[in-house]
């Protein structure tokens, strides 16, 4: 990130005299870097795993496959049948 700082700001300064803003970045980003050495000030309102008489939400189970049906063997239907069951009705008014 760095690299890509100095590799714009030289950019910049090269356009032939054009100041663009980068300047601001490299504090930001500083902050930001240094933002993950700090500890949480939050504590998280949460119950003590340790603790067994604790309240925890019930456990549910959903399938991942539970919409799937098997489709194999098929026997094949004629396929003038098949294609007659999924054309539209003509119109009763023509």
């Amino acid at each position: 990130m760095l690299a890509l700082f100095g590799a714009k700001s030289a950019a910049a300064s090269a356009v032939g005299g054009r100041h663009i803003g980068f300047h601001w970045m490299l504090p930001a980003f500083a902050a930001l870097a240094l933002s993950g050495c700090m500890p949480a000030t939050t504590q998280i309102a949460a119950a003590d795993p340790a603790d067994p008489a604790a309240k925890a939400a019930r456990v549910g189970y959903r399938s991942t496959i539970a919409p799937y049906t098997s489709l194999r063997p098929a026997t094949p239907a004629p396929w003038r049948d098949r294609n007659d069951a999924v054309t539209p009705q003509p119109k009763q008014d023509r």
